[in-house]
């Protein structure tokens, strides 16, 4: 496998802890575009858990394919990694993290992986915070390895790194730091200091489709650049990294590589969230009892991409403040073209998961925003029965509901006609707030194309 051309190998000035798969189609090529001109940005990546990753990278000499999937499909080969670590390798990552050269430790280990409580601090009662805590040279939190770097610098003398989450957590980069700060706080209370007046957690929003590797992907692979790579990763064309500009040389470096600076990461955050994942719910339910798979198909279906484009024009995009640099109608057509794109398999059934922690804020903040100002959403109203609709359909099936409330969802949703069905939901809690019972108007809505679409009569269903 050829070695992009560069005058320079790349040396290693990011630490990364999570080198999946997200991670190698996204963060990884904007830094493998910044690496032509600055060798100095290359990622020591680290597993936390497994070192299967780290290996087969390791035999390809960093190297791996990265397949753009549209329908004019590229693919280019990423050298952005000077280093991987395994979970064995914790001396050699320790080393990294007290180098002065490393400016920048960037994760994508999942919300899960950051150890916080349902209200976004940090959990001390965490069984892996618990284990950092009382041996803090041998992490195995992503909180306890950034810690350790950072009081190693403490000890040292030497200026932090920035710290930069890149999972889709909102408010991701002051969770992190206020993490970091409680953490040392039980630990070293100098060094919370410290880290509240030395250390910079940069907010960031990011976003790019990327479906799991397959084989039908390395066969393409194999095709198209006469190599065997089990490495490569696949996604969308689209990517998106916005970050808080905190006017330091390590974001200007990845404004560089073609990240979004910004002073509001929360205004791009409140768009995608209610544009692109409110819409992708709404095609996830109403697609899934209108008999399709994926969103592709969903898109396929000439009403329901209609009702979506509707619902993001007339019923989201009202809802949003202006954003600097950020052209809302742009994005709601970018949005509908990702959907459409026949190359992502982006399956109806896992983006229906997790309903009831999704539909809050993916649909209730928007209908929230509307009744605050006297308005009736239709389309948002119909997209939030679609959902019941969809529980009550796989209560009466016996097919189980995935949700951390799947239980409850099926015994609320197996009986009853859409009202009852909505009423209990509202008293349970689980996807509607108790507003909505006070709310008569809003919920006679909801409960009338809930029925509708659970009674297959689309034409009043999505009437909005």
């Amino acid at each position: 496998m050829a070695r992009p051309t560069r005058t320079a190998p790349p040396t290693t000035g990011i630490v990364h802890f999570g080198p999946g798969a997200f991670h190698r189609a996204h963060q990884a090529a904007y830094i493998d575009t910044l690496l032509d001109g600055e060798p100095g940005w290359g990622i020591a990546a680290v597993s936390l858990r497994s070192a299967g990753t780290v290996a087969a990278l390791t035999e390809q000499q960093g190297l791996y394919t990265l397949a753009i999937r549209d329908i004019a499909p590229a693919y280019r080969i990423i050298g952005a990694h000077s280093r991987f670590l395994a979970p064995d390798d914790a001396e050699q990552t320790l080393a990294l993290l007290a180098d002065p050269a490393v400016r920048l430790v960037t994760t994508t280990v999942t919300e899960k992986g950051y150890c916080l409580t349902a209200d976004g601090t940090l959990d001390l009662s965490h069984p892996d915070i618990v284990h950092d805590l009382a041996a803090p040279a041998v992490p195995r939190s992503v909180i306890g390895w950034i810690i350790a770097g950072l009081a190693a610098r403490q000890t040292a003398g030497i200026a932090p790194f920035v710290v930069m989450p890149c999972d889709n957590l909102a408010n991701n980069g002051a969770k992190v730091r206020a993490a970091l700060i409680g953490f040392a706080q039980a630990h070293a209370p100098d060094l919370a200091t410290w880290i509240a007046t030395h250390v910079r957690v940069p907010g960031t929003m990011v976003d790019s489709i990327t479906p799991a590797a397959d084989e039908a992907l390395y066969a393409d692979v194999a095709e198209v650049l006469g190599v065997e790579d089990r490495a490569a990763v696949q996604r969308e064309a689209f990517a998106q990294w916005v970050i808080e500009d905190l006017d330091d040389p390590v974001c200007a470096a990845l404004g560089r590589a073609g990240a979004t600076l910004t002073d509001n990461v929360a205004g791009y955050e409140q768009a995608k969230l209610r544009i692109l994942n409110g819409s992708h719910s709404t095609l996830a339910y109403a697609g899934l009892l209108r008999g399709h798979a994926s969103v592709a198909d969903a898109m396929g279906d000439a009403t329901l991409a209609g009702f979506i484009d509707a619902m993001i024009r007339d019923d989201i995009i009202p809802t949003l403040p202006p954003v600097a640099g950020l052209d809302l109608d742009g994005y709601r057509s970018a949005v509908l073209a990702r959907f459409r794109n026949p190359a992502i398999v982006h399956r109806l059934e896992q983006i229906a998961a997790d309903g009831s922690q999704k539909i809050p804020y993916r649909l209730g903040d928007t209908l929230a925003a509307h009744r605050a100002q006297g308005r009736l959403p239709r389309h948002v109203l119909a997209a939030l029965g679609c959902w019941i609709a969809f529980l009550m359909q796989r209560a009466r099936a016996g097919v189980p509901i995935l949700d951390p409330a799947g239980s409850v969802l099926a015994d609320l949703a197996a009986t009853g006609d859409a009202r009852a069905v909505l009423a209990r939901l509202i008293a349970a809690r689980l996807g509607f707030s108790g507003a909505l019972a006070e709310d008569s108007e809003a919920a006679q809505s909801i409960a009338l194309a809930a029925q509708a679409a659970f009674d297959g009569d689309w034409a009043t269903a999505l009437s909005g």
